[in-house]
């Protein structure tokens, strides 16, 4: 007796937006930018050409959607009174995201800074600066508004500590800021540039 296989499910709008993003990033890590094609991307979805221009304009359009939506958020705490905390949890996101599929992307972009500025320009307009521009900076920028940090402190010099160590020492190293490294740059760099003596070690005399 011959059965029938069930007909395959049809997907979603969000399992094909979905399918397209993660298949964008992984084409633009393997073949680089200047090998992008609107065609790789349908391949590796599994989905037609038609179905990606319904939904962007290009595959560059879909590469800063997909950057944008895998873009971690950052928060503060509930009370906003753990300046420290928030400041640690915004490093680890950026470890979190540097360690992920989406920087070798944004690498890829900015290596076409001279090539293609118009693509770096719109990385920084729909990806960067649409969730806070620099990681710390939301939560900077919370804390001076509430009065806990003076605003005067509050540079773009001081905004870039946090996220400019953590590249330096992953380029330093060649890995991301362990537990203890990120403490560190939050205690005796972000702190002290905001006016905030960090916390005393044991064993420090008070």
């Amino acid at each position: 007796m011959c059965t029938q296989e069930p007909p395959a499910r049809r997907r979603s709008a969000a399992d094909l937006h979905e399918a397209c993003r993660a298949a964008v990033i992984a084409e633009t890590t393997e073949q680089g930018l200047g090998r992008l094609s609107i065609e790789g991307v349908a391949r590796r979805a599994k989905v037609a050409k038609t179905s990606l221009y319904r939904h962007w304009s290009s595959v560059e359009d879909l590469l800063l959607d997909a950057l944008a939506e895998a873009m971690p958020v950052e928060q503060v705490s509930f009370k906003g009174d753990a300046l420290r905390a928030d400041l640690l949890r915004a490093l680890e996101q950026l470890v979190g995201w540097l360690e992920g599929p989406n920087a070798p992307a944004v690498a890829a972009i900015l290596a076409e800074r001279r090539r293609r500025p118009d693509l770096v320009e719109a990385l920084y307009t729909r990806v960067f600066d649409t969730h806070g521009n620099r990681f710390t900076s939301t939560v900077i920028h919370h804390y001076a508004a509430r009065g806990a940090i003076d605003p005067r402190l509050v540079t773009p010099v001081v905004v870039d500590i946090g996220e400019a160590l953590v590249l330096k020492h992953q380029l330093d190293t060649g890995r991301t800021p362990d537990a203890d490294a990120l403490i560190a740059i939050v205690d005796q760099a972000i702190l002290p540039a905001l006016g905030h003596p960090p916390p005393l070690q044991e064993g420090t005399p008070a």
